[in-house]
């Protein structure tokens, strides 16, 4: 029985140093763990909530039909159909100079006059040519007398022809080249006088007194004479602009130097070359001209594109502008509201268009600032 009991208590003893070292050797995965994390919830700052939130109205967004428009700048400048140069085929120096950039002139009105050279030349040419042809002219009567006399043959009588003809043909080609350099065949004269073409503007101005004249190939325009009745506007319009602007189509025209005055043009010409460094294209507005216009004024020409899109408008006081961005309430849940970015657009009769965060129907705060006020206090 002792013997019993002591293997018993061996056994036992035995049993228990295993089990002791197992679990000395066995790591405790809970108390190797760390801690759960807490997740905090961030407040929703878009979310404004306010004592009786019944005080502020509502307002639906209604739909509204907006055409694109697109804004350039302009610069008036003279219709190159109606300028005209005024130039003076005869060369030599300016004695007299009666009108100046700027004046307004009708058509052969004097504008300078040139002492040339050129005339002197023409008249003695033409002279000459007068007194050849009265030489010839004698000649050719009496060489007729002689032949129906028997005096001198036919082939004679048809030579002093033929020298009269040609005597003619040069005194007529004279007296055209004079009137070709400005001057009268019957008025002999070194000066020649140079006149308007037509009426208009001078707009341009090349010459002073004394100055030289050379040929129209040596020498820009003496004047220009423009008929500002009828103007043109050049503008300058962005690549991604183009498709608003059409041939024919009309164009609202201001002038800087008379604001909210509008006049309106036709489009007449479209560039087909961009400008590589700006990236736009010339485009031609042809409109009449009030007698306020004058070349080189700037204009704000406005474009209206071909469809319009509709939008979600809602009264100016249902949007907020803060820090350079447009926000709306929207209402939630609860009696709450939620500040929402929208992208404003154009204002007009009292509402503002949105282009961009609510759709039409959706309903907004009346009054956003009177709101935003509250949810600060």
């Amino acid at each position: 029985m002792t013997r019993r009991l002591a293997a018993l208590a061996v056994v036992i003893s035995a049993t228990s140093a295993f089990w002791g070292c197992s679990s000395k050797g066995k790591v405790d995965e809970n108390a190797a763990a760390p801690p759960p994390a807490r997740v905090t919830e961030e407040p929703d700052l878009s979310l404004v909530k306010v004592d009786r939130p019944e005080r502020f109205k509502l307002v639906n967004a209604v739909p509204q039909e907006d055409v694109p428009q697109v804004h350039v700048t302009g610069v008036v400048t003279a219709s190159v159909d109606r300028s005209v140069p005024v130039v003076s085929l005869a060369s030599g120096r300016v004695v007299g100079i009666f009108a100046k950039l700027g004046d307004d002139v009708v058509k052969g009105q004097l504008l300078l006059k040139v002492l040339s050279n050129d005339i002197t030349n023409a008249f003695a040419t033409y002279r000459q040519a007068v007194a050849d042809e009265e030489l010839a002219n004698k000649q050719f009567t009496r060489a007729k007398t002689l032949y129906d006399r028997g005096a001198i043959s036919l082939n004679d009588l048809q030579v002093a022809q033929d020298t009269e003809q040609k005597a003619l043909v040069t005194r007529d080609s004279s007296a055209q080249a004079i009137r070709t350099l400005g001057a009268d065949p019957d008025r002999e004269d070194a000066v020649v006088n140079v006149y308007a073409p037509v009426t208009g503007t001078i707009v341009e101005q090349n010459t002073t007194q004394a100055a030289s004249v050379h040929t129209p190939d040596n020498q820009q325009n003496l004047f220009t004479i423009a008929d500002l009745s009828e103007v043109w506007v050049l503008c300058d319009v962005y690549e991604n602009d183009l498709p608003a602007v059409r041939l024919g189509d009309m164009a609202d025209i201001e002038l800087n130097a008379y604001p909210g005055h509008i006049f309106h043009g036709r489009i007449s010409n479209i560039g087909k070359i961009l400008d590589p460094n700006l990236r736009t294209a010339k485009v031609r507005i042809v409109l009449q001209n009030p007698g306020t216009m004058r070349q080189g004024m700037f204009v704000t020409a406005t474009f209206y594109g071909l469809h319009g899109r509709t939008y979600a408008a809602v009264p100016t006081g249902a949007v907020l502008h803060l820090h350079d961005r447009d926000w709306v309430f929207v209402p939630e849940t609860g009696g709450a509201f939620r500040r929402t970015e929208v992208m404003g657009g154009k204002i007009a009769d009292g509402k503002q268009l949105v282009l961009s965060g609510i759709s039409p129907g959706q309903q907004v705060v009346s009054d956003a600032l009177a709101l935003s006020a509250e949810s600060e206090q």
